[in-house]
């Protein structure tokens, strides 16, 4: 029986953890943290997760959004990688199409390139092999005629052709929402705005955390057998904390990404290209805009809010002019933008671009166990593996054996109609069934491939609220929209409904100008928010909104 999440039962979920003893905690809500709770509950674990933030809105919704085989990874020589990650892409596809689907990509090769056209046919072939590629999906070569079909905004001056694959499209935040949802369907607690501020010791060993609502200011204590440290960015924060921290450390890289309406830059094909200095960039077409990304350089700044610089849009206006002459791309051309950490395990004398992004699991003398590293991509096996030392760790300290990992075939939420090649016909049907529920086909559609199988509550919502969204004079998708991430996604403040649930404020942030009053107004009477309440989760979404057009200058 699936067991909703109600953003107003916060304080019920807290009251209910505190003082429990589970079989592990898991600190950090991104995919990782994600991927972890999910896999040791559907073992049989009692377990807890807790996000100091709303869930993703870390590294976790501020990636180049693509679920990828790690091409770049072949020419650094990291095998074993590429085989692992090429491999997971299918299984988090197959396991959630909706929120994850193909999407070809062309490399272009230039004289004088990164690529040649020989080492690129070989490479994609190579890669094809290590990833296992489905036959339909495998590599071919093109032209340089062929290549400017695809796209006639490549630049022509040095094109000798293109290499032609398949990477998958995701939408991150989503994957990591569905992935929790799953979690918490499968038994699992999990809490955004919960930050945990200390450990618990006995005898020196970490046996609980010290919690903090960050709504409420209430403090709880709750205890587990194991604690797990998939923090991301913020890993060496928590192994301070635990006075862990010797020996291996992350580094943090930062990446933006600009977001251009298509009738500015009207791609038709997403790109893989280099630009001048060697780095590899994405262009890629979604939803009626065209995003870029992405810039690769050390970061020291705020974990939490990292900022685009002019530096950084000025780097990617540069790489887009370079490989798109025609386009004539200008700064004022920048509808929206998102920068985002990669914590990456340090190496002496790299460049970001060049450290590896294979994960790693430390246990602390305290028993506290970090994991740190990896990619979107490989999230569901780097849970698998953390999870297996859990359990292993467990056992020989008496505890009850668990199952083997049972994730690689489990659907998360909203993914079970039977895999990717039925998401067609399941869209369709949705599509005539939400046009019953009084939607425009349009609205029906775009809610059948934003919430796979959960949509059918978004349309009873739809139906149930006509009547006051005519009132708000919103519409009435958006509604329901809103009400299910209130009902079952724990969303808390209007920034969670607008990034990290919908995406809106990096793919549609007119929609964001536009409805943010209603949306808030609807959130305040919903969860009886304070004036100052109201006041302060406004003004932190007109900070996001800013920060998305305007560049720090230093």
């Amino acid at each position: 029986m699936k067991k909703p999440v109600f953003a107003q039962q916060r304080q019920e979920i807290l009251r209910e953890v505190a003082g429990t003893t589970f079989d592990v905690i898991i600190i950090g809500g991104g995919i990782t943290g994600a991927g972890i709770a999910l896999d040791a509950t559907t073992r049989g674990m009692s377990a807890v997760l807790f996000e100091m933030q709303d869930f993703a809105a870390g590294t976790s919704s501020r990636s180049t959004k693509l679920v990828h085989g790690g091409l770049r990874y072949l020419k650094q020589l990291e095998v074993k990688l590429v085989a692992e990650v090429g491999k997971e892409r299918a299984i988090v596809y197959e396991n959630g199409p909706h929120v994850t689907s193909p999407e070809w990509m062309l490399l272009p090769i230039y004289k004088g390139g990164t690529f040649g056209k020989w080492s690129t046919s070989i490479g994609l072939r190579i890669y094809d092999y290590l990833a296992d590629v489905k036959k339909s999906e495998r590599r071919t070569m093109l032209t340089a005629s062929q290549t400017m079909e695809k796209e006639p905004l490549l630049k022509q001056e040095g094109l000798l052709g293109g290499g032609y694959y398949v990477e998958y499209r995701t939408d991150d935040a989503r994957l990591t929402i569905e992935v929790m949802k799953k979690a918490v369907e499968c038994g699992a607690k999990a809490l955004n705005y919960a930050k945990v501020n200390a450990f618990i010791y006995e005898k020196g060993r970490a046996v609980g955390v010290s919690v903090v609502d960050q709504i409420t200011g209430k403090s709880y204590q709750v205890f587990a057998k194991k604690i797990i440290n998939a923090t991301g960015p913020w890993v060496d924060t928590l192994r301070e904390k635990d006075h862990s921290l010797k020996g291996t450390h992350l580094i943090l890289s930062k990446g933006i990404h600009l977001v251009f309406d298509k009738s500015r830059f009207p791609l038709k094909q997403a790109i893989y290209f280099d630009t001048s200095d060697g780095r590899m960039v994405f262009a890629i077409p979604r939803d009626g805009k065209t995003y870029v990304g992405t810039t690769d350089t050390f970061y020291e700044g705020d974990l939490a809010h990292p900022k685009m610089t002019v530096e950084d849009r000025d780097y990617l206006l540069r790489a887009i002019h370079d490989m798109f002459p025609t386009v004539g791309i200008t700064a004022e051309d920048v509808e929206s933008s998102w920068a985002g950490l990669r914590p990456l395990i340090h190496e002496v004398g790299k460049s970001p671009s060049e450290i590896s992004r294979k994960d790693e699991i430390w246990i602390a003398d305290s028993g506290v166990i970090t994991i740190a590293g990896g990619k979107l991509t490989g999230y569901r096996k780097m849970a698998e593996t953390i999870v297996d030392r859990v359990a292993q760790l467990l056992k020989e300290e008496g505890n009850a054996s668990f199952s083997p990992c049972q994730t690689k075939k489990l659907p998360i939420s909203g993914g079970d109609f039977g895999g990717s090649a039925h998401m067609e016909t399941f869209v369709a049907k949705k599509a005539e069934q939400g046009e019953k529920a009084g939607l425009s086909r349009k609205q029906a559609e775009r809610l059948a491939r934003l919430y796979g199988t959960n949509v059918d509550r978004v349309f009873e919502l739809a139906v149930q609220l006509k009547k006051e969204a005519a009132e708000l004079q919103l519409p009435v998708d958006v509604l329901a929209s809103l009400q299910y991430g209130l009902e079952e996604e724990m969303v808390v403040k209007p920034e969670d409904f607008f990034i990290r649930r919908t995406g809106a404020l990096f793919f549609n942030i007119h929609f964001v100008r536009q409805w943010k009053e209603s949306v808030i107004h609807y959130m305040a009477k919903t969860l009886e928010w304070s004036e100052a309440e109201q006041h302060q989760y406004q003004k932190e979404l007109e900070t996001y909104l800013h920060d998305a057009v305007t560049p720090v200058q230093i």
